[in-house]
């Protein structure tokens, strides 16, 4: 009779539970995921990704939705480039829709017409495709105006502000080249005017011209080469662009308000790990979603309506997507007779002065936070956002931008405002053209008179308190009103912000004073004029001093 070895085994315990065994696919994986994390320490990079936390405020969401917007694009996008012909060459439509059938028109737009109408749920990931893109470049550019308004463009984040620019950009670019893919009679229009913008450039725009259109437009080679640039070149740089903001995005942090912590160098928020990442998940299908129910309901670009391109048909009503609004307007706003002859050759300021306005404004967004680096001389890095009237110049600069850029949207639709409300289309370009110049003023000014006046009521309520309308009668027969006190934090919320002093004017190392130290010191002062003071912390208790 033999007995087992039993040499190896431990005792048993009395009363302790067995382990539970793994079964194969854990062992599997779990080998796996060892043979991965051996040779790419992929664990660590997700462990520091984990720890990133990020900031609860409800204004953080425009950048994610944004990002999710760009998968949607990207998944849509996707689905269409399998049913998708760019090619220009003529065809008879044999298609399901019956109003063109037997019309000539290019592959481009029959296909599109057949992703439409006999591809499975072709029509919904077109109309998904079309509303994430319109998405994506409203929620960037609502985004930057977050950045922007709260100061969150400050050191060390000028670089990532200017990625994000890059970004906004190449978003409008992707939709235009894909808003021109279909050659519809839209979309056709569309290109037509690119073309005359193009030409109208002294000396080099017909040569452009030609290169973009392979010779006369619309030429044979537009539409490939669109393709190209929508579904290849863009989307890269795109994609590589959008991975170094949010590596510069871990790097530098997120900005926060102010609260109880938060401080430049403590970030109070939600780690990504699990908790973000679970919401952002959330978030993801629900912005899916809401674009899905978009596309399944609200038709948008509705090609077999307009009809294949044919210059004859055009109206008055071609209208660009928003985004491309803003330069349309520009165009419409030029007065006539700008144009003159020299040298043999044509110079139509109606065309080159719209351009340089609109390259100046663009190139003036991307570089202010240098501007205003310069002008304030601040070297000191920020990771918590200004409330927007604390800085009321800045707060003041944005919201003429934003009139400005307005007035230029309203005038692409000066013709649909003339027939739909009866007024002469010469009144409504007048009126915009003096909105062009007195709106961005007024908008200045009135922003920052708010902006102060707001300043003085949060002095006022951090002195005294707020209001309550309760009235009491004091011993000596007075009447007076009775104010709720703020708690520290609410009190702390509406003095905390730093007092900038404008730069003062000092020699250089050969004792001079130059013109562009005081041309600085004149911006700087500009800039700081009229600030109001935060009360200090000796004013908060004199106060409460006398009140008890």
């Amino acid at each position: 009779m033999t007995t087992a070895d039993t040499t190896d085994r431990p005792a048993a315990v009395p009363g302790a539970v067995a382990a539970p065994v793994a079964s194969r696919g854990q062992r599997f994986t779990g080998a796996a995921a060892n043979y991965i994390d051996e040779r790419t320490s992929i664990s660590g990079a997700v462990r520091e990704l984990g720890r990133k936390v990020f900031p609860d405020h409800w204004s953080f969401m425009l950048g994610e939705v944004a990002l999710y917007s760009f998968v949607v694009i990207l998944l849509t996008g996707t689905f269409l480039t399998f049913f998708y012909d760019p090619s220009m060459t003529e065809v008879e439509y044999d298609g399901s829709y019956v109003p063109l059938k037997g019309l000539e028109m290019s592959a481009a737009m029959a296909s599109s017409l057949d992703i439409s109408f006999d591809v499975r749920g072709g029509l919904l990931m077109r109309q998904v495709h079309h509303w994430a893109a319109l998405l994506f470049v409203a929620s960037i550019g609502l985004h930057m105006l977050r950045v922007f308004f709260t100061g969150a463009f400050r050191k060390p984040r000028e670089i990532n502000w200017v990625i994000g620019f890059v970004l906004f950009i190449l978003a409008m670019a992707e939709g235009f080249t894909g808003y021109s893919l279909p050659d519809d009679l839209l979309s056709g229009n569309g290109l037509r005017i690119i073309d005359g913008m193009v030409k109208g450039l002294p000396l080099i725009g017909t040569w452009i011209s030609w290169l973009l259109f392979d010779g006369e437009f619309p030429g044979t080679a537009v539409i490939p080469r669109l393709f190209t640039l929508h579904i290849l070149l863009l989307p890269a740089i795109l994609v590589a662009a959008l991975g170094v903001h949010m590596l510069l995005l871990i790097i530098n942090k997120h900005t926060q308000f102010a609260g109880p912590g938060r401080t430049n160098e403590n970030v109070v928020g939600i780690p990504i790990m699990p908790t973000f990442a679970a919401k952002g998940g959330g978030f993801f299908f629900i912005v899916f979603g809401i674009l899905t129910l978009m596309g399944a309901f609200f038709t948008i670009n509705p090609i077999w309506a307009y009809g294949p391109y044919d210059p004859s048909p055009v109206s008055a009503g071609t209208q660009p997507d928003w985004y491309i609004g803003f330069a349309d307007g520009a165009l419409r706003l030029v007065p006539p007779g700008l144009e003159f002859v020299l040298f043999d050759r044509t110079f139509s300021f109606n065309i080159i002065l719209p351009v340089i306005v609109l390259t100046g404004f663009i190139a003036l967004i991307a570089v202010y936070p240098f501007i205003e680096a310069w002008v304030t001389g601040d070297k000191r890095e920020h990771h918590i956002a200004e409330r927007p009237r604390n800085s009321p110049t800045r707060t003041s600069i944005g919201a003429a931008g934003i009139t400005f850029y307005m007035v230029l949207f309203v005038a692409a639709s000066s013709d649909l405002i003339a027939t739909h409300f009866g007024l002469s289309i010469e009144g409504v370009i007048h009126t915009m053209q003096a909105l062009f110049f007195i709106g961005p003023v007024a908008a200045f000014f009135l922003t920052k008179r708010i902006c102060l006046g707001l300043q003085k009521k949060d002095r006022e309520i951090a002195l005294h308190g707020i209001e309550s309308g309760r009235i009491v009668r004091l011993p000596g027969g007075e009447y007076i009103e009775v104010h709720e006190q703020l708690d520290d934090y609410e009190r702390w919320r509406l003095v905390s912000y730093l007092d900038y002093k404008p730069l003062m004017i000092r020699p250089d190392h050969r004792g001079r004073i130059t013109l562009a130290q005081r041309a600085r010191a004149a911006v700087s002062s500009w800039f700081f004029e009229d600030r109001i003071s935060p009360p200090t912390t000796t004013e908060v208790e004199r106060q409460h001093a006398g009140q008890h």
